[in-house]
């Protein structure tokens, strides 16, 4: 505890104190222009605080890095970015930042196996950012007719204004960007914030121009509001241009702009490549080149490897490739098994793990392969048993039918072994035999053994994997003719010649670095030098050393590795590039890569870099080389660039950008179709139908050099590998398959190819095409150096509410400060919205090293989407902004006059519908106890006629029986409580007496003392000794209200309320007199007290509703026998029965059972106190066994407490005979026996709220092993007006349950078609009549509707018991009549619970159909939002189930918006994985939107005796700050 104060103290001063002063410091700016109230509405978008957070990496591993780093930098893009955030500063800006929990989110310092700086831009950046401004003539030719391919020839076309970049600390024009949030409202009072939430008919114009989306603020800054002070900031939803369908359900969908660009070209014709020209002495197979260049020129280098520091550490020449790879087909063959049962066979599959850093043994396994004619699977090394994505790897080498994996000696050493020595079983994969394959290991064959090398054809050579979208591993099986073609294409293309070199940075396992550095470079007897990933880490410029070294031809790179280099470029200033004739940029095609290049030519064009050797390349996993640009002609033009409008490219269309440069995008061409290859470009979803001219589509190859399949998918690869485009009318042309490539594009003039993003970064939202490559450069085009690493922010979709949502997770610097972080956040959502015209759903934080990587140390994408679906990311920060982006949610429902969904009008029932009405039976003949009017009098009648029959039995928490009451005892202890209260209290007939007890027969014989002696008994639950201060209060105020002229209690008890501690919570010397009843006199009563009337009052029964309500209502005499009658008939109770009753006995139907109901049935009461359950668990259901119990009646706090805690008990529950369990080492003796419950008849939960229905199926399916029948557990129904309305009896037909459709409830209709959401059927008791009422026009409705239910019984409540008696209430709740149909002018009592009577297929005992009534829930706890009502269960019920970590929820509306609490049970770095998956499912499941989400501990929401949520008082505590979350999340 010390060591968490001294933390707390490390942070600053976080009490009450302290924050005021920091929170009046923070505002002070504001404050003084609060009265400034915007005419216009701005619609406001919150940016949360980027708090430091939280703990070691998950995926803490040691090849953590950036491999997306600087692909993403683009001048004219982020010129563009500040440009558009320059536009917000004229605006003002309230942005709430999210409360959190100081102690929770404490960042970790950043993990040691993060690069110096190799993720990030650094100092450096400033030299890449160029200042120039874009000509004259560039101006010019936007608007010509060609002006989407900008040809001037310039040194660098990336320039473009020098806009402001986003300093972190500025904060301009702020006077009144609070004047929004504060408008009517004081800073000292947040009680009654104004309704700010509907949107105002003056929004701005740019607002109106484009619906789908919200006016973001500006780039000032609020530096800590608290959330007190921002609540009324939140806004509803943007509902323009939303319609609704004709068939009842609010499908939704944002209608299309009638503005948005078409396609106007022709169909576009497929263009060709070049002839693959025939070179007469090009070799039949890939092998074949192998073998010649080994037997003949044995001495040339193939392959270099490096080690650490960048040096050449060995050089494979052709001879010993060819040697080794020899030794190795040979070993597979003929050495792995027996000469009868070998293991590989040719045409076998087998894994090849090599490291990034040994591309020497990659070589000589992959060409042993080739050789042994079986087919290698190239994956990457996998590091930890669940490595992200490693579950599809092992799912791709099971469905290829691998069970050998072939490695090296160092490799295997260094996978994780289990505690034996052998290696883990990976998750998800095939168990695998490992071949280690270092020389030493492989045998040398024999002089007559040679490999079987055939002319290449359409068999399988290799198989290269390709991870999905969705995260799903496909492997792409290439044939041996496929291969040959593709290195004689990529040959010609490149005009590769004998003897070059050539410097690999790329991956030489799978795509480019693999056919340039592995297979192109044997074709030609080319010299590759290898340089690895982890090698570039620590000298980033060493590939460009290499090239100066070696004076290589070629380079092949990605524009991370230019980036890298122009960091690096200031340590070493005397190299060379003059001899490179190709720089091939692999990742060409990103439409980011321009500037990359353009940088790095204006940075080395001065070491003698040719501009026309910079060559971008596209390629794909199944097309393989799509398209390059072939190294040029000195002196020749430079190709040209297209400046494409943003906003034509998310319709799919090309369009000059002519309107806003901001929103411009430029791409380079990344050349021509490859030799022998035909392109042509198809629309991406649907057919494959051929795109027009001016419009993008996926682009498609048919070629030789292509994949073949995905291996073991026919149906995928039909559609992926077998496409055969179609003209507009759908017909095909021509019959040449083509592979889709995966590349998004279009071909310009000259038969330039350019690609604009991938299919797998494509984001659909609201019909619009967004390219996640896009939206990470917008982000990092912000100023994030001091915020984010640069090179580890993925953007992907989510599916919510018919539409995809943004967003984009990025990992925060551990130093970042939550300014920084907060301003960073806010100005990437301005920026993405200003450029790309959507809005970003979520926005998240994680911290350092915590996003699942791939093996390049790139963000692995479908993991990460994963993990926040899962609420499984544990971000550090996170910001929703569902309002800007869901537009296409129904409109608020407006209230129709005339005939309503209850179909009813006051005088008129809609024609042909039954009144929705139900019945109990009869309450039947009078019985001998019946003759007596009162309870008292049928007490003494038991206590002559039957003096030793037990009528009560208390038991503990062993099980066992501390008290007991026979008819005389508990007679004769009520006189003398009745004449102590005549003799101590001097109390007369009629005063009111609390009744101060814990649960047991004290407080029966106090209550019937009381009858005895004429006053009037009210039963108060006692204070909790640990929590007076929550607990006091309220005694005290039924204490007053209802004017007690007298307290009874304990001696122990009596100390309390008068002790110290008391004195804190409440006045303690003003209590009423106090007597103790523990020590009584034995003297007895001259006379009992008989009533006037059965009408006078026999008690007050005092409740707090769910709505935190205290009401009382008045019990007469009459009621009390009425009601014990009716559930004597409806359980069939006699003074032989048993019951087991585990309740709180204070109030409602729980009392009359406790107390009432033995008394006048004569049947034995067991009566278990529901906080001995708190010190064993076990004891309600072995009381229950014990003694055969067959009615039992319990809360559904006992059924939650019995269902969660014995949950995984069940077994020991069955058992009987002796126990080692740990959890009965404890319990006595007839615990360990074995528990049957097949001995209940009826298990009846008692409550006044709609049935928890999960609950009870829960609780029914875990104890159906020991017995417990389905049918036994049902629910009581009742309310304040009458507690016990419904009670499932012994021969009512079964509970039966319905399921009611979630929409129609909002519409206060009842729907049995749709099957949702399921409520259980009550039986109705004897004697009581319930009809069901339009609570607004008072006129019943027709059967199956929805309405009020109003209940008319013998023993319903007289009236309220207040202070101040409202007659109107008290006529309107008790004593109201139908407006119309009712002949006999009944008067009904209003329960305020919504519910429907239905008939039912079952018979009643008169024969007749029966009538269920339906409960739905209590109309005060309903929230009106957006026109329709929502019930707080229903979406409680849907939050409850996302997280395993949610351990209770509870909602209620705060102005418009709604409000959702959870209880985390989890861990606390937990909380905010919470937040969108609570967005989530009501957005889906309710159509709503939440504003706050409110994080805090368990047992915060309170809940009553009878396991009632207190919603009304959360929210209270909610507005009074005194909830002490672990988070507070604004939803904007």
């Amino acid at each position: 505890m010390h060591n968490l104060f001294l933390f707390l103290a490390i942070l600053g001063d976080i009490t009450q104190k302290g924050y005021e002063k920091k929170r009046s410091k923070l505002l002070s700016p504001y404050i003084p222009q609060t009265q400034a109230v915007q005419k216009e509405h701005r619609n406001q978008t919150p940016a949360p605080s980027a708090a430091q957070t939280s703990a070691p990496s998950k995926y803490h591993r040691t090849r953590s890095g950036g491999a997306r780093d600087e692909r993403y930098r683009s001048d004219i893009h982020t010129e563009a970015v500040q440009a558009a955030l320059a536009k917000h500063k004229e605006q003002k800006m309230a942005l709430p930042m999210p409360t959190k929990r100081r102690s929770t989110f404490v960042q970790s310092p950043a993990d040691a196996c993060t690069p110096p700086d190799t993720s990030s831009a650094s100092e450096d950046e400033g030299s890449l950012r160029r200042q120039a401004a874009l000509s004259a003539a560039l101006q010019q030719s936007l608007q010509n007719a060609e002006s989407w391919i900008n040809r001037s020839i310039q040194g660098s076309s990336t320039s473009s204004s020098a806009s402001s970049t986003l300093s972190h600390g500025e904060v301009k024009g702020t006077s009144g960007s609070l004047a929004d949030v504060f408008a009517n409202t004081r800073i000292e009072n947040f009680s009654a914030p104004p309704d700010v939430t509907t949107t105002t008919s003056s929004s701005s114009s740019s607002s109106s121009m484009r619906p789908a989306n919200i006016d973001l603020p500006p780039s000032g800054i609020v530096k800590g509001m608290h959330k007190g002070s921002n609540r009324s900031s939140l806004m509803d939803t943007a509902d323009d241009n939303i319609f609704i369908t004709s068939g009842g359900f609010f499908g939704t969908v944002p209608q299309p702009d009638p503005n948005q660009p078409k396609p106007e070209g022709r169909q576009m014709t497929p263009v060709k490549g070049e002839p693959l020209g025939v070179i007469c002495n090009w070799p039949p197979a890939l092998e074949s080149a192998l073998q010649r260049w080994g037997t003949t020129q044995a001495k040339c280098p193939c392959l270099t490897a490096l080690d650490v520091t960048g040096k050449p550490v060995y050089t494979l020449t052709y001879g010993k490739l060819w040697s080794r790879s020899l030794k190795l087909a040979y070993t597979l063959l003929n050495k792995l098994g027996t000469k009868n049962e070998p293991v590989l066979k040719p045409g076998d599959r087998v894994a090849l793990v090599y490291p990034n850093n040994d591309p020497v043994m990659f070589m000589v396994a992959f060409y042993g392969c080739l050789l042994a004619e079986v087919i290698p699977v190239p994956i990457e090394v996998p590091l930890t048993r669940k490595d992200a994505g490693g579950q599809q790897i092992g799912f791709l080498l099971g469905s290829c039918g691998i069970a050998l994996a072939l490695t090296s000696e160092v490799c295997l050493k260094g996978l994780p072994k289990t505690q034996n020595g052998e290696i883990v079983q990976f998750k998800g994969w095939p168990r695998l035999k490992w071949v280690v394959t270092d020389s030493k290991y492989l045998s040398k064959p024999p002089k007559d053994w040679q490999p079987h090398i055939s002319p290449a054809g359409t068999e399988p050579a290799y198989i290269e994997y390709k991870t999905s979208k969705e995260g799903s591993v496909m492997g792409v099986t290439v044939s041996r003719l496929a291969m040959l073609s593709h290195c004689q294409a990529l040959s010609q293309a490149c005009n590769y010649s004998e003897g070059e070199t050539v410097v690999n940075v790329l991956d030489f396992k799978k795509d480019a670095g693999l056919w340039h550095g592995m297979f192109a470079n044997v074709m030609n007897k080319m010299h590759t030098i290898s340089v690895p990933y982890s090698v570039m880490k620590t000298c980033p410029l060493s590939w460009v050393q290499r090239v100066h070294a070696h004076k290589a031809k070629v380079a092949l790179v990605k524009c991370r590795d230019l980036h890298w280099a122009m960091m690096a470029h200031r340590d070493q200033r005397d190299v060379s590039l003059s001899s490179l004739r190709m720089l091939i940029v692999t990742d060409g095609a990103n439409p980011w890569s321009v500037s990359s290049c353009d940088a790095f030519l204006s940075l080395f064009q001065s070491h003698g870099l040719k501009p026309e050797a910079i060559c971008p390349c596209a390629t794909s996993a199944e097309a393989m080389t799509v398209a390059i640009r072939r190294p040029g002609v000195p002196g020749a033009p430079l190709p040209g660039r297209a400046i494409l409008s943003m906003n034509g490219l998310s319709y799919g269309v090309i369009r000059v950008n002519t309107e806003d440069k901001n929103s411009a995008l430029t791409v380079q061409d990344v050349g021509h179709v490859m030799p022998g290859g035909m392109m042509c470009i198809v629309r991406p979803d649907g057919p494959p139908q051929l795109c027009k001219t001016d419009e993008i589509g996926e682009i498609c190859v048919s070629s030789r050099t292509g994949g073949m399949m995905y291996f073991g998918l026919a149906g995928v690869t039909k559609n992926t590998f077998e496409v055969i485009p179609v003209n507009s009318a759908g017909s095909p042309v021509g019959d040449v398959p083509f592979i889709r490539s995966g590349l998004l594009g279009f071909v310009g003039p000259g038969s330039l190819v350019f690609v604009v993003g991938k299919m797998d970064g494509l984001l659909m939202v609201s019909g619009r095409r967004h390219n996640a490559d896009d939206i990470v450069a917008t982000g990092l085009a912000v100023e994030s150096i001091k915020t984010v690493y640069r090179g580890r922010i993925a953007v992907f979709s989510v599916s919510v509410f018919y539409d995809e949502r943004i967003v984009v997770v990025a990992e925060q610097r551990p130093d970042a400060s939550e300014e920084d972080s907060f301003q960073w956040m806010s100005r990437v959502l301005q920026a993405i919205d200003s450029i790309h015209q959507v809005g970003v759903y979520c926005l998240a934080l994680v911290p350092a090293n915590t996003l699942p990587k791939t093996p390049l140390g790139g963000i692995h994408i479908s993991q990460t989407k994963q993990l926040f679906l899962e609420g499984s990311l544990h971000p550090c920060n996170i910001l929703m902004c569902p309002h800007t982006c869901v537009t296409n949610l129904p409109k608020p429902r407006q209230k129709q006059p005339g005939v309503g969904p209850a179909s009813v009008m006051v005088g008129n029932l809609v024609a042909g519908k039954r009144i929705a009405q139900a019945a109990g039976r009869d309450l039947g003949q009078i019985e001998e106890n019946d003759l007596h009017q009162f309870l008292a009098e049928i007490l003494q009648w038991r206590a002559q006629a039957t003096p030793d029959h037990v009528l009560f039995m208390l038991l503990n928490a062993k099980g066992t029986t501390v008290c007991t009451a026979s008819c005389l005892q508990l007679h004769k202890r009520a006189e003398r409580i009745a004449s102590v209260l005549g003799d101590k209290g001097h109390l007369n007939a009629g005063d009111n007496v609390v009744l101060l007890y814990p649960p047991g027969i004290e407080l029966i014989a106090a209550f019937y003392g009381c009858l005895y002696a004429g006053c009037i008994p009210v039963t108060v639950r006692p204070p909790h000794a640990q929590n007076l201060a929550a607990t006091l209060p309220t005694v005290r105020m039924i204490v007053d209200v209802s004017k007690a002229a007298c307290i009874l209690t304990t001696q122990t008890l009596m100390r309390l309320l008068r002790s110290r501690e008391a004195a804190a919570a409440v006045d303690v010397k003003t209590w009423p007199t106090i007597i103790d009843t523990d020590d009584l006199p034995r003297k007895r009563l001259p006379q009992l007290y008989k009533p006037p009337t059965p009408e006078m009052l026999a008690y007050l029964d005092f409740s707090v509703s769910t709505t935190g309500m205290l009401t009382g209502v008045k019990m007469s005499h009459s009621a009390v026998n009425a009601l014990c009658r009716a559930i004597k008939l409806q359980c069939e109770l006699y003074s032989s029965r048993q019951i087991a009753i585990c309740l709180d006995p204070y109030c409602g139907l729980g009392f009359a059972l406790w107390c009432l109901c033995s008394v006048y049935s004569g049947h034995q009461s067991i009566l278990i106190p529901p906080m001995e359950l708190e010190n064993n668990l076990f004891l309600w259901l072995s009381t229950v066994n014990q003694y055969k119990i067959r009615d039992t009646f319990c809360s559904y706090s006992v059924m939650e407490l019995c269902t969660k805690g014995l949950g995984n008990q069940v077994e020991v529950l069955k058992v009987s005979g002796n126990y080692t369990s740990s959890l009965t080492v404890a319990l006595p003796i007839q615990f360990c026996l074995g528990i049957n419950l097949s001995c209940i008849r009826t298990c009846v939960v008692v409550a006044e709220e709609r049935p928890r229905i999960a609950l009870q199926q829960s609780f029914s399916k875990l104890f159906k092993d020991i017995g417990l029948s389905p049918r036994a557990v049902s629910t009581t129904f009742g309310s304040r007006v009458n507690v016990a309305i419904c009670l499932q009896g012994t021969s009512g037909p079964d509970p039966t349950t319905v399921y009611v459709d979630l929409k129609s409830l909002r519409h206060d209709r009842y729907s049995g078609f749709i099957m949702l959401s399921p409520d259980l059927r009550f039986e109705i008791l004897p004697g009581v009549k319930v009809v069901i009422v339009n609570p607004e026009t008072k006129g019943p409705v027709g059967d199956s509707h929805l309405g009020e239910i109003w209940v008319n019984s013998p023993h319903t409540a007289s009236g309220y018991y207040t202070i101040y008696d409202s007659e109107t209430l008290q006529a309107d709740h008790f004593n109201t009549r139908l407006s119309f149909g009712d002949a006999a002018q009944t008067l009904w009592a209003r329960t305020g619970y919504l519910g429907f009577v239905r008939r039912t297929e079952l018979t009643a005992a008169t024969g007749e159909r029966h009538d269920a009534l339906y409960v739905v829930g209590a109309l005060d706890e309903t929230l009106e939002l957006r026109g329709l009502r929502y019930h707080p269960i229903d979406i409680e019920t849907s939050v409850s189930r996302i997280h395993r970590s949610i351990a209770e929820c509870a909602v209620f509306t705060w102005t418009n918006l709604l409000v959702v609490v959870v209880e985390l049970c989890g861990s606390e770095q937990e909380a905010l994985d919470l937040v969108p998956l609570v967005t989530n499912v009501v957005l889906e499941e309710h159509y709503l939107i939440v504003g706050v989400v409110v994080v805090v501990d368990p047992g915060v929401i309170p809940i009553n005796s009878r396991g009632e949520k207190q919603r009304m008082h959360l929210r209270d505590s909610f507005l009074a700050d005194q909830l002490d979350p672990i988070y507070v999340a604004y939803n904007m």
